[in-house]
């Protein structure tokens, strides 16, 4: 058991859904999909310090409108594990919400992973076990949650709660574009013609690059990505605006949008249109960095 720690802080990496075939839906409501996801550098930051009762405070560039109660699955999250512990907890938003790449779900993981370390519940998150562990508890809450856990690229299919991790899958040169819509979810899935299309193929092939991964990629789907078109044009824009750029390779909606991304064959490309696509767009959030394996960055730091 590991001592209890003075202040921890935890990052939230952005997820991407980099394909999303939906081949199914269960009794319950509940989709069945067929994903391949990676993370993002760019994040939410939760910090976590001592308090008598779990409390949430929320700032930061993406903070309005966020609730600060137990309608945020933070606080949710961290009750789930808080017995008669407390923490105050501090969430600078820097993801938009409802944006399709799991901006809520990532800082339930996140949360979890801090405060097992603040509380000294576990020593580190290298534990496969751990997280599958904590998974099953979480996915009550959410099923994009226990792939947010250990921040690792993996092929996600069921509800999201059979998770086989991919190694190794990046660094993928991407810029990460959000049009300011929030989308429905929901609404997204109730607008979806077919809910019994292809999975990806059954053996995924070894990524040796951007290269030879995105002609794999470009063969498959996002089935939200045209429902979602339909629910909110400005998606359409990014899309376009994305293909207009010489070196894009792939331009596509992540989850159920509005986020989209476009893959670029090496850095130098992906940054400079970056650069372009935030000057051109101000009312756009645009990010640019390396999708792949956020491990590292998401562990738990102890002060």
């Amino acid at each position: 058991m590991a001592s209890r720690s003075n202040a921890v802080s935890v990052l939230a990496p952005a997820k991407v859904n980099l394909s999303l075939h939906v081949t199914g839906q269960r009794d319950d409501g509940y989709h069945l999909l067929d994903s391949l996801v990676a993370f993002a550098p760019v994040h939410d930051r939760l910090d976590i310090s001592h308090g008598n009762t779990l409390s949430l405070t929320v700032e930061g560039p993406e903070g309005a409108g966020v609730p600060a109660d137990m309608d945020n699955l933070v606080l949710k999250a961290a009750a789930m594990f808080a017995d008669d512990r407390g923490a105050a907890i501090t969430l600078t938003k820097n993801l938009p919400s409802a944006s399709g790449i799991g901006g809520g779900s990532a800082d339930a993981a996140a949360i979890v992973r801090g405060l097992m370390v603040f509380w000294g519940l576990a020593k580190d998150w290298d534990d496969p076990e751990l997280a599958d562990a904590v998974g099953q508890k979480l996915a009550a809450l959410g099923a994009d949650i226990p792939m947010c856990l250990l921040n690792r690229p993996a092929r996600v299919s069921g509800i999201g709660d059979e998770i086989e991790y991919i190694s190794p899958l990046g660094p993928i040169p991407a810029i990460l574009i959000n049009p300011r819509v929030e989308v429905s979810t929901p609404a997204v899935f109730r607008a979806l013609k077919s809910k019994t299309n292809p999975p990806m193929p059954e053996t995924l092939p070894a990524f040796k690059g951007v290269q030879d991964f995105v002609p794999w990629l470009t063969d498959q789907r996002n089935d939200l990505q045209e429902p979602a078109l339909a629910l909110a044009p400005e998606i359409g824009k990014v899309l376009n605006a994305l293909e207009a750029e010489p070196d894009c390779m792939l331009a596509r909606m992540s989850g159920s949008g509005a986020t989209c991304f476009g893959i670029f064959p090496n850095k130098d490309s992906c940054y400079a249109a970056t650069e372009r696509l935030y000057t051109d767009h101000p009312d756009w959030w645009v990010a640019g960095g390396f999708l792949g394996d956020q491990f590292e960055l998401s562990l738990p730091k102890v002060s």
